[in-house]
């Protein structure tokens, strides 16, 4: 009788457990049954059951002299487009950030306010212009950085380059510009330049015209041990002349493709051939050819002045020597690609790469291009060029946004000015580099050929105009420790 009870506990309990394994499977093919019907049913609802806004009227204001297609030319919205409400102040955001990209307002909002038939919503874009004309003296290193002229040139106030610079922006009110650049002292220049970035009514083809003229007397006339050795001089030791024709093409809100035709004159004298038989080859005193270039950018930074989110690249293609009467044959590709993230609500990073490969192998010294010049360099390593015919750049950066902010000072009369964007960023970053030198000995190069790296942390000043202060402390692979600055405007 015991013995039976037990038996049947245990195949109750027994029966029991199966049904709640029995029951979990259920549940899951129930769960997975529901959220197939679901999808299925949510996919049959009617777009007109969600909550939709129709645009009404695109209504531009303030400005008072910019053409009003230069900054529709730029949206992605038109009057009569319904867009789901979830969506409208992201659609917004994105089509403002484009318009302040042209780099013709100070500050631009979009406001949705309803319409008179309290059906559609119409698009309010407010935009505060930029001084247009601006004429500023110059004043600034004939080195390559700051840091270079401080450190190594003692801080030499003789090679500075004063002068005058005038930029008149969006001439007729279609975001064109002429730059006019006169500079004297250590190395007078004379520069002017014609873009029109719309020439047909679809306003995607764009042109720009230019030509500069410059003279040399102290100049570097090698690269030894990866610093730049110069010639001290009361004469005229190298003159360079070019000339170009630029025709861009934006099909889309993001690409840009361009081609640039180029003719440029280059003369050095015999003090220069004898020190340097490389600097044009074969020890030769001038240097003339047509050069052909081609482009392509793609472009979606949220701010090109100084980007948070987004991604830019691009690639080049050059051919320098068109004609078998120029005096050099050389070919060269360059590319880039940089990605920007929001890592939170004050926390930023960004990565890119950035590569250069050129043939023939033997170059003239002036065009051998490497790393040290613009802002194709290692952090760390401000102070050093490092020649080559091929080089590859990693950058990363790490960013804190301390504050942002914008300040309207009333008392200034003149409107372009009295709006004041100010921002302050500690970043820290790392970088690595290597360089590749076919002809090591004709620099004595300690740099090339072997990777090199770079490191430090930092503070960046932004303001208006396209105005940024980098403050950076460093340490690089040689074990260097410096403090470097460098300010200028980014575009």
């Amino acid at each position: 009788m015991k013995q039976t009870k037990i038996k049947d506990r245990f195949k109750t309990e027994h029966g029991k457990s199966r049904m709640k394994g029995t029951l979990r499977y259920q549940d899951i093919y129930f769960i997975f049954l529901f959220t197939l019907l679901s999808t299925a049913l949510h996919a049959q609802i009617p777009a007109d059951s969600i909550p939709q806004v129709i645009l009404g009227d695109i209504i531009v204001e303030g400005n008072h002299h910019t053409r009003t297609n230069i900054i529709t030319r730029e949206l992605v919205i038109k009057s009569g487009d319904t867009i789901p409400t979830s969506l409208l102040a992201e659609t917004l955001e994105i089509d403002r950030r484009k318009v302040v990209n042209t780099n013709l307002f100070i500050t631009v909002e979009m406001i949705p306010e309803a319409n008179a038939d309290s059906i559609r919503t119409n698009i309010r874009i407010l935009v505060k212009e930029r001084w247009y004309f601006i004429a500023t003296p110059v004043f600034q290193l004939a080195d390559r950085n700051f840091n270079e002229w401080w450190y190594d040139r003692n801080r030499d106030l003789s090679r500075i380059i004063y002068g005058v610079y005038m930029s008149y922006g969006n001439v007729t009110g279609r975001a064109d510009k002429l730059r006019v650049l006169a500079e004297f002292g250590f190395i007078p220049k004379f520069e002017v330049t014609y873009s029109l970035p719309y020439l047909d009514k679809a306003q995607k083809t764009g042109i720009t015209v230019g030509a500069s003229y410059s003279t040399n007397k102290t100049m570097a006339f090698r690269t030894w041990r990866d610093k730049l050795s110069y010639l001290n001089s009361e004469d005229i030791n190298k003159k360079r002349f070019y000339t170009f024709v630029s025709l861009t093409r934006r099909n889309k809100y993001y690409t840009f493709h361009s081609l640039d035709l180029r003719w440029s004159s280059t003369q050095i004298s015999d003090t220069i051939a004898i020190l340097n038989p490389n600097y044009l080859l074969k020890s030769r005193t001038d240097q003339k050819y047509f050069q052909l270039t081609y482009s392509f950018s793609y472009d979606k930074r949220d701010n090109f002045q100084y980007p948070l989110r987004g991604k830019v690249g691009g690639v080049q293609f050059s051919k320098i020597g068109l004609l078998p009467s120029d005096n050099i044959n050389q070919a060269y590709v360059y590319a880039s690609y940089k990605q920007f993230f929001q890592l939170s609500e004050r926390f930023f990073a960004n990565s890119g790469i950035r590569a250069r490969t050129s043939i023939p192998q033997r170059q003239p010294y002036l065009q051998t291009i490497g790393l040290g010049y613009r802002n194709d360099l290692v952090r760390g390593y401000e102070l050093y060029v490092i020649d080559g015919q091929s080089y590859g750049l990693l950058k990363n950066e790490l960013k804190y946004k301390i504050f942002s902010t914008q300040k309207t000072i009333p008392w200034i009369p003149i409107r372009q000015f009295n709006t004041i964007p100010l921002a302050a960023y500690l970043n820290t970053f790392a970088d690595a580099a290597y360089v590749k030198n076919s002809y090591p000995e004709l620099s004595n190069t300690r740099l090339g050929n072997k990777f090199i790296y770079g490191a430090g942390a930092g503070l960046d000043v932004v303001t208006f105009y396209n105005i940024v202060a980098r403050f950076n402390l460093t340490i690089n692979g040689k074990g260097e420790r410096r403090f470097f600055f460098n300010i200028g405007r980014e575009f």
